[in-house]
């Protein structure tokens, strides 16, 4: 035995998910103080506790050494809860609806460190298809899932992070400049609503929503993508509502 007694570990544990909680919660990196701020503990508690979330690999600390960020580790714990949560059978039945009205492939999309990941998705029936399965990693810059996220954030956030960002050409559609990139950002903002027009894959469009929860915090993209020999990028723009509907509807469906 270590001496704790099994009702302060409980409590250590508590606190720990606490701060988990309270870092899951905020848009930008805290610091220990701030954290504190929600749980008022001790000074020297709560900095103990960031330095083992720290030492664990589910925090990790800024350039600065002052503020905490969740890790690739915590992203991908939170990321796998929500995969297979209870929710599971009845959001891929709202993917599916969706499918049966567009009647192209519909993806569940999340954000990871390096691109975003492609989480559920219900294929089309037609044989002329793009597969991109379920695992699969994307870029931020060229799809529609991604600028439906990078639409969502602060503006001082976005542009920090595009121009720290590399703006790789997949196509000759694709945004290689960073302020052209950062106005494109701005427009997905402003009509709530991203596209992809040929950005990722020469002969691909596709259009994206963001899903979010009753806080207005970002969770999710909800995107469909189709050839373009088969679909214009207007037609696909003219199913945005048919998008947003099922995005409130897959809200519902993440946290039950």
């Amino acid at each position: 035995m270590d001496g704790i007694s099994g009702e302060k570990r409980l409590a250590t544990n508590l606190r720990t998910l606490h701060i988990i909680e309270i870092m899951g919660r905020s848009e930008h990196a805290m610091t220990a103080t701030e954290i504190n701020d929600t749980l008022g503990l001790p000074k020297q508690t709560v900095h103990r506790l960031c330095a083992t979330l720290e030492k664990e690999g589910f925090l990790i600390r800024e350039v600065n050494g002052k503020r905490y960020s969740p890790s690739v580790r915590l992203k991908k714990l939170a990321t796998g809860i929500l995969y297979s949560s209870r929710g599971d059978l009845a959001r891929h039945q709202v993917l599916k609806s969706i499918a049966s009205q567009i009647k192209e492939t519909v993806n569940l999309v999340v954000p990871e460190d390096d691109g975003m990941m492609y989480l559920d998705r219900v294929e089309a029936d037609w044989p002329l298809r793009i597969q991109l399965p379920v695992g699969s990693n994307v870029p931020f810059h060229c799809t529609a899932s991604g600028k439906a996220f990078m639409a969502t954030l602060s503006p001082i956030r976005r542009r920090s992070i595009v121009r720290n960002m590399e703006l790789k050409q997949l196509t000759s559609n694709t945004y290689t400049d960073a302020e052209l990139f950062l106005s494109e950002l701005n427009r997905t903002s402003h009509q709530g609503y991203a596209i992809d027009n040929e950005e990722f894959i020469d002969g691909m469009v596709a259009v994206a929503v963001p899903i979010v929860d009753d806080n207005g915090r970002y969770c999710a993209s909800l995107a469909f993508h189709a050839p373009a020999q088969r679909i214009s990028i207007d037609k696909a723009i003219s199913y945005r509502e048919i998008l947003t509907e099922g995005a409130e509807r897959l809200a519902e469906t993440l946290y039950s």
